[in-house]
């Protein structure tokens, strides 16, 4: 790690850096959740704990090991844990069903879980089990809080078997780790239908981390209030992560509620407030906001295909940002690609995604790989130390994302300025976004295929007020079988997170194709928008 704030020597691992900034910043709060307050050095001995509870459970360097729970501070030292320990995290989306973390879980070998049984009312470890799935490599399963039930730990009971470990055994284990080891395997979407693990490295993390909490302007001190799940890049590498890197205090807050927002901002003296834009424009329209302080907030990180140049003259007006950073990423570049810089013009923030980050290449090319002159759309290509080191157990994949001259083909339209500013215009694979999440029409496809009743089905994106897009589903029933729209809607409703959830379905007796059989999405496209 090099902070710019404070100097120092360079972190090689992620559990280096717990320990530098264990001793470098001491007492200093790290994390503040709840009733819990944890300092960077009780980070570090409560990191130290579970690595060698983690040790007694088996985790060997390389093991995989899952977490699906919301924001908390019990995620952090989990995550950190895992890394000490030489595995692998494995972030799980909280907004999955059991049918798909159980995917996930079999798919990525994971050997213990960590998660929760009382978050909104949902019991993973229930959810779980509904499904069935035999899982044979998840040996344990960890509830951080709630109830454990038969054959699950307590968090305490977690932590009661590193007393069987010696002192120094996660000390001497994390000595161990390379640079180059994967630190974590964030699963993303795609067109197959089966979400792909997108593997990243220690030295990747610190690295982009590094570089990109530098340019946002993230300093030692600052109080970080993340509602962006961390699950996500931008809730785990962009949020807590970028936090311990610059001794930073992280704010987790597990659920996105505008009123909590301008309560904990005003309460807890909130100074960096990353998210969607569509975060911004709920503060902008609460009609009670006045009432709050919120003089304190200073930087805000966002990020969209388009944004209002009047919501970032409004941020800096009414919301009192200093900085306001607009940037692109996606999971296989390790989450960031370009990012504005603090000199930018509102016009820029508004309109761009920024410029390349330092030692990073961005292209965009044709359909035959070439070139396209400035201001002409093409594919978005990147090439540099943030390419992910490929897809978990899927080198096919791998080959078709990344070429042999090592650029990252990221399935995006966009434009590239003169200034080396980048536009992101369009999508060339057929993903659309439901309210900041990213759907993939395949995978929704092939989920929807397990319903009874269902033959065929095909998935687009169609425009929504609120959400900005929702998914439509057109529907061919099985020979002799009977489906409704609203049978659809609520299988979904049991099956798949609620984002994925198409809000409009069409029966169809047939499904438009071409004459190699392929599907003709945009003949329903049409058919939608007629």
């Amino acid at each position: 790690m090099t902070d710019s704030n404070r100097g120092g020597p360079r972190a090689r691992t992620i559990p280096d850096l717990v320990a530098q900034q264990a001793e470098m910043l001491g007492d200093a709060k790290a994390i503040v959740d709840s009733d819990a307050t944890i300092s960077f050095a009780g980070l570090a001995e409560r990191v130290d704990e579970a690595a060698r509870a983690l040790i007694a459970m088996g985790i060997e360097r390389g093991d995989r090991v899952a977490i699906w729970a919301p924001n908390m501070w019990e995620w952090v030292v989990a995550a950190l844990a895992i890394n000490t320990a030489g595995g692998v995290i494995v972030p799980v989306n909280t907004r999955y069903k059991g049918i798909e973390a159980a995917y996930l879980l079999e798919k990525s070998g994971a050997k213990a879980l960590f998660t929760v049984t009382g978050f909104l009312d949902v019991d993973y470890v229930a959810l779980l089990r509904n499904t069935g799935s035999e899982l044979p490599e998840l040996k344990d399963v960890v509830v951080l809080r709630g109830d454990a039930s038969e054959g699950t730990l307590t968090y305490q009971d977690f932590l009661a078997r590193a007393k069987d470990i010696p002192s120094n055994a996660a000390k001497e284990r994390a000595a161990e780790i390379d640079p180059d080891d994967i630190a974590d395997i964030l699963f993303t979407s795609g067109t197959t239908g089966k979400p792909k693990g997108v593997m990243c490295t220690h030295a990747q993390n610190l690295r982009v981390f590094d570089t990109w909490s530098s340019l946002v302007g993230l300093r030692e001190g600052d109080r970080y209030l993340i509602v962006l799940p961390f699950f996500h890049s931008f809730g785990y590498k962009a949020g807590w992560f970028s936090a311990l890197m610059r001794g930073a205090t992280s704010f987790p807050e597990p659920i996105f509620d505008v009123d909590v927002v301008l309560k904990r901002v005003q309460r807890d003296r909130i100074t960096m407030l990353p998210g969607p834009p569509t975060l911004y424009q709920s503060l902008l329209l609460h009609p009670e906001r006045a009432n709050f302080d919120i003089s304190s907030l200073r930087l805000a990180v966002t990020g969209a295909a388009s944004i209002p140049v009047e919501l970032i003259h409004r941020m800096k007006d009414e919301l009192r940002f200093e900085t306001i950073i607009t940037a692109y990423g996606l999971t296989e570049s390790c989450g960031v690609v370009t990012m504005c810089r603090l000199d930018d013009d509102p016009e820029t923030i508004a309109t761009t995604s920024g410029r390349a980050i330092p030692d990073v290449e961005v292209m965009i090319v044709d359909g035959e790989g070439n070139p396209v002159p400035p201001n002409e759309p093409g594919e978005i290509v990147v090439r540099g130390y943030n390419v992910m080191k490929g897809y978990f157990d899927a080198e096919e994949e791998t080959k078709k994302a990344i070429d042999v001259d090592g650029w990252l083909h990221t399935g995006d339209i966009g434009t590239l300025d003169e200034r080396g500013y980048i536009k992101i215009t369009d999508r060339l694979k057929d993903m659309f976004i439901v309210g900041g999440f990213n759907a993939y029409p395949a995978e929704i496809e092939n989920t929807l295929l397990n319903m009874p009743g269902i033959g065929e089905v095909a998935v687009i994106g169609v425009p929504d007020e609120r959400l900005g897009e929702v998914g439509m589903a057109f529907v061919v029933p099985a020979p002799g079988r009977s489906v409704t729209p609203e049978q659809v809607v609520a299988w979904s409703r049991d099956n798949m997170a609620n984002f994925k959830v198409p809000r409009k379905v069409e029966m169809l007796d047939a499904l438009p194709r071409n004459a190699t059989g392929k599907v003709m999405k945009f003949e329903l496209r049409e058919r939608a928008h007629g």
